[in-house]
């Protein structure tokens, strides 16, 4: 049988429609434990290639012949052999594409629904790191928030819809991501905007993002509004989009809440986070649909693809949110913490600018699942 390639965006539509999926990952037994390609309807067998070089008799009888199967490894080269061993002995398979560095590079860009005036705003959905960005378009002029480092993705998804980039927003400095706002910013001419309180060692020009801010695009005046709220950083800022959405960047996601330690600082940002949740996030309308900068889980996808709910059903449902106790409170995201990202101190002096890595060191600095969520 003849061995097929298997891109990541074919993965990814098949976890976005919940098919039923098969994964032989190769590698290491710590590398898959810490971070694999998860979806609801996936079944998993993990056995390291070094096991498999005397041959693939012993997964054989563990295979599927039921759904398709997908050999998983980190860049590639491993999965290739093993596949081509088990086409040897008749089983239908494909390989990842890329491996692991590909997955976790894909973006599926999903739409979240339209604005006034004739609008649109899309979602892009970064499966295999848990990253989610946003296009808000608009009669020709668009906004991109949170972007990651993969500019062309966004740069040609603009083109696609014949709309020029006129904003580009980071919520706040990303410790578990290197941005990719400055590049579209500088490819397009359009202005990039920061909250100054995270970017006070940052060595280039920005402008700043303030409590308050409101830039429109498109003649319809899709208005995107700052709200400022600290916790997950000290500048960390949301926007309210169309008086539809709420984008809490790192703050507030759907399952769960942002840590406030990534700058060393836990302690001191606790007050804040608690301040941004329960007071500034209760002040808003229960309508608004939370668009958050990242997801945790796979559970957390709708079943579009999307990963979106209403602030009122997250203030009665995310555990994050109603925790009377403020002691109680404190506790969880200052003792209850996940192990920080990959270099995210590297990671942080990058979206600084104060170091810049070639392209496939910042791929080595993502490697990883998202970690900036307490649950």
């Amino acid at each position: 049988m003849t061995v097929k390639a298997m891109k990541a965006s074919e993965a990814a539509k098949k976890i976005v429609n919940n098919e039923p999926f098969f994964i032989l990952d190769v590698r290491n037994g710590d590398a898959f434990a810490d971070w694999k390609i998860e979806g609801r309807n996936v079944q998993y067998l993990n056995t390291p290639y070094f096991d498999l070089l005397d041959g693939v008799e012993e997964v054989v009888s563990e295979l599927p012949t039921d759904r398709d199967i997908l050999v998983v490894c980190a860049k590639e080269g491993s999965s290739v052999m093993v596949a081509e061993m088990l086409s040897e002995e008749g089983i239908d398979v494909a390989y990842l594409e890329g491996g692991m560095k590909a997955w976790s590079e894909h973006l599926e860009p999903v739409k979240v629904g339209d604005l006034q005036g004739g609008g649109e705003l899309y979602q892009f959905v970064r499966l295999g790191k848990g990253c989610l960005s946003y296009m808000a378009i608009s009669e020709g002029e668009a906004a991109v928030i949170d972007a990651t480092r993969m500019a062309d993705i966004f740069l040609d998804f603009a083109q696609e819809k014949g709309a020029t980039i006129k904003h580009v927003f980071d919520t706040h400095l990303h410790a578990d991501h290197i941005s990719g706002g400055r590049a579209i910013a500088a490819a397009t001419g359009a202005s990039y905007y920061l909250p100054p309180k995270d970017a006070e060692e940052v060595v280039f020009d920005y402008t700043a993002l303030e409590n308050g801010l409101e830039v429109a695009i498109g003649s319809s005046k899709i208005e995107i509004e700052a709200l400022y709220s600290p916790g997950h950083t000290i500048g960390s800022t949301s926007f309210i989009v169309d008086q539809q959405y709420l984008m809490t960047g790192d703050i507030l996601f759907i399952d769960s809440i942002g840590r406030p330690d990534l700058a060393g600082l836990a302690d001191d940002w606790v007050g804040d986070l608690r301040e941004s949740l329960y007071t500034r996030y209760q002040k808003l309308a229960d309508e608004l649909i939370v668009l958050p900068a990242h997801f945790m889980i796979i559970e957390e996808l709708n079943e579009d693809g999307s990963v979106a709910k209403k602030l009122g059903d997250l203030f009665k449902e995310n555990h994050g949110l109603n925790i009377a106790d403020e002691q109680e409170f404190r506790d969880m995201v200052t003792l209850n913490l996940p192990p920080q990202p990959n270099a995210y101190q590297d990671i942080r002096k990058t979206n600084m600018g104060k170091i810049t890595p070639d392209e496939e060191v910042q791929r080595e600095m993502e490697i990883g699942p998202n970690r900036c969520a307490v649950r």
